[in-house]
């Protein structure tokens, strides 16, 4: 479905209704398809106009003033050039981006930064993190791990079975444990959590199910965007919205003695360089 400028639409409806210079400043905005400065000083210059011809433009176009006209002509006009720009797109690959496009907006949606804030202090104060996932939070876990390892966080990611209630029974109160469940249903999470609460450990749930049972033994709770069958990931990748929450939480305790991290990551950078040229040399 082709898009419809409807600030264009506006102009040409009351097209009929408007004076001769009138009607040269809607054939300027019709024909218009690029953005450029349309401050009323310019166009009023521009198109040998003045400011208050404009402003009386904009209002038979509907519009409170000028300023409420150029903020819906510009913002038509970008999505008009997105338009044009998918014109070749097919349908599949349109699908993909707009539920990627609904889930990256519903999950700022339901970002509480205050919470953010919040649950990064603690992952700065915690001796130890673990983090459990199974599947493609499993994957989302193992994300986690890497990134926040590489600037000096003592983490753990756990994606076994066995491992996860093991490593649980193990932790103490100056752990933090987080458990990934896109769909809030994963018993091994619920019970991993549960066990590291009973320890004392402090816990955080990611979840896009704020109903699931282990919320229960939850101590915070970060909820995700969700899509039909994103669980099973027939559409996209099923952990994308679990990664735009890590994303913001990784910047949230980057912040937080931004200097130490910052040699912490270029420390683990230089090792990885090191690392690459020493298996490099191996194999000459």
């Amino acid at each position: 479905m082709d898009f419809v400028n409807e600030t264009k639409q506006r102009i040409e409806s009351k097209y009929d209704e408007m004076t001769a210079v009138e009607r040269s400043i809607a054939d300027y905005f019709i024909k218009n398809k690029k953005v450029n400065d349309f401050s009323s000083k310019n166009i009023s210059i521009k198109l040998y106009v003045s400011e208050a011809t404009l402003s009386r433009f904009a209002k038979k176009c509907g519009y409170k003033g000028y300023r409420e006209f150029i903020f819906s002509y510009e913002k038509d006009l970008e999505n008009e050039d997105n338009a044009e720009a998918e014109r070749d797109i097919s349908e599949i690959t349109r699908k993909v981006k707009q539920t990627y496009g609904t889930l990256m907006h519903e999950s700022f949606q339901l970002l509480d930064e205050e919470k953010i804030r919040r649950i990064a202090g603690v992952m700065n104060k915690a001796k130890k993190v673990f983090v459990y996932g199974v599947g493609s939070s499993g994957f989302a876990a193992g994300e986690f791990q890497h990134r926040f390892m590489r600037i000096g966080m003592d983490v753990a990611a756990f994606t076994d079975f066995q491992m996860i209630p093991i490593s649980a029974a193990l932790a103490g109160e100056d752990h933090l444990i987080i458990g990934i469940s896109l769909s809030g249903t994963t018993d091994i999470i619920t019970e991993g959590l549960k066990i590291a609460k009973d320890r004392g450990a402090k816990t955080v749930l990611i979840t896009a199910d704020t109903s699931s049972e282990a919320v229960k033994y939850a101590d915070e709770l970060i909820q995700v965007a969700f899509s039909k069958n994103l669980d099973t990931g027939t559409v996209i990748s099923p952990q994308f919205s679990i990664l735009v929450m890590i994303d913001v939480l990784y910047s949230y305790y980057f912040e937080n003695d931004s200097y130490f991290k910052a040699q912490k990551y270029n420390q683990t950078l230089s090792a990885i360089k090191k690392e690459g040229v020493d298996n490099g040399e191996k194999m000459l």
